[in-house]
């Protein structure tokens, strides 16, 4: 309404302004206008040069119209333009204050514990959702932040603690080979042997260590190349033998349902992706299934091509919200295009409890904070497999019911 006031109040003042200008003109350049206008829009025919009469005058309304008409427009645009830079000047005099009172609102807000009620006056109820959202996000963010802290500190103080117990056991044992050079040889073997196993434990202490400082140092970038998928994951499975059969599992592989191993390959199964990084997210995934699966229980790797866009057809039915028919699948869901491949490690063993599901890939995060060492290392495998894999434009997700544990990892199968 004050604006509509501001601009009719401008058209007034401009008006009076061109009348002002028309007095002026008319009133102090009276001759020269008169000459002008007679020079440009009336004709004289028939002079009487004796007594200087001119007679037969001729005005030209076509030219005098055209010009007026002009002037009238220039006046208009002229007008117009200061009124809107009136305007504009008007509404930032007015908002400036405004926003300048929003902002020492929102900051006290921001740095206060007090109710936005209480805060923000009548009219300021959209910044008061904004800042409210705003603070929300701020202290989650900051409660995580704290989280991951204390976590890391706890597992920093742990492991310190536990490094001492091998180290005391190395120097020990090989203490005692250096004083008794007679000693049988069964026994010296026999210590030997724990002298190996603490050593092996102190390795893995101080591994965890790095992990620990270069993950906030490392800043992952991609290499892609093509990579046979179905021979990596039979790779990986023969490198992971000695742990497999230490603990008396074994790998079934299935790769776009055929069993594939070392002898049987199986056609390859092309998709773009950093090879390594790939490598050390099936790693992560595999120790850990290893880790967390009953002794001498099967571990099942799959591996299909599916369309990311139709996903949720595919779903297994204990994640799927919709209603599913007997095959798993969404009743009315299209088939699309497989684009995407995606990566099943399921383990039999101890149930997740859904509160400590949530945060398995955070960073730091223990799935069992008091178990020994040599069953987890530093929280900090599945947090990097998470970074690998939505770097790849991936996602990755895990499920726990009824004793078993599946992982699932879907990658585009062409990266850009």
């Amino acid at each position: 309404m004050r604006l509509i006031t501001l601009i009719v109040t401008g058209a007034a003042v401009g008006i009076m302004l061109y009348v002002l200008l028309f007095r002026f003109v008319d009133d102090s350049l009276n001759g020269a206008f008169v000459d002008w206008f007679f020079n440009t829009f009336v004709s004289t025919w028939e002079v009487d040069y004796q007594t200087g009469t001119t007679y037969n005058l001729v005005f030209n309304p076509t030219g005098a119209k055209e010009f007026f008409l002009r002037l009238g427009l220039v006046f208009v645009l002229v007008l117009v333009v200061a009124c809107a830079l009136t305007a504009r000047w008007y509404a930032r005099r007015q908002v400036k204050p405004l926003l300048k009172s929003a902002s020492e609102l929102m900051e006290f807000y921001l740095k206060h514990d007090a109710d936005a009620r209480e805060v923000f006056p009548a009219g300021y109820e959209d910044i008061a959702l904004v800042a409210t959202d705003i603070k929300a996000e701020t202290a989650a963010h900051e409660r995580t932040l704290r989280d991951e802290a204390q976590r890391r500190s706890d597992l920093i103080t742990y492991l310190a603690h536990d490094l001492k117990t091998p180290l005391t056991s190395v120097i020990g044992y090989l203490s005692l080979l250096d004083e008794i050079p007679e000693m049988p040889c069964e026994q010296r073997c026999r210590y030997v042997g724990i002298t190996l196993d603490k050593a092996k434990r102190l390795e893995r202490l101080i591994n965890e260590f790095f992990d620990i400082t270069r993950y906030n140092l490392s800043h992952i970038e991609l290499e892609v190349e093509p990579v046979d998928l179905s021979y990596l994951l039979v790779q990986m499975a023969d490198e992971f033998y000695p742990l497999l059969a230490a603990h008396g599992n074994t790998v079934a592989l299935s790769v776009e349902g055929r069993t594939v191993s070392a002898e049987e390959p199986g056609p390859a199964l092309m998709i773009e992706a950093d090879p390594g990084r790939l490598a050390r997210v099936l790693n992560n995934l595999l120790k850990n299934a290893i880790a967390y699966s009953h002794e001498g229980t099967e571990i099942a790797v799959t591996v299909e091509r599916v369309a990311r866009e139709a996903a949720v057809g595919t779903m297994p039915p204990s994640l799927c919200t919709d209603p599913v028919a007997d095959d798993g699948s969404v009743p009315g869901a299209q088939a699309h295009e497989p684009d995407a491949v995606r990566i099943t490690v399921s383990d039999e063993g101890a149930t997740i409890p859904s509160h400590k599901l949530k945060a398995i890939f955070d960073k730091f995060f223990r799935l069992d904070e008091a178990r020994a060492s040599a069953t987890g290392g530093a929280g900090l495998g599945l947090a990097i497999a998470r970074e690998i894999v939505e770097l790849h434009g991936g996602t990755i997700g895990a499920a726990s019911e009824a004793g078993r544990t599946t992982f699932t990892v879907e990658l585009p199968l062409r990266q850009g």
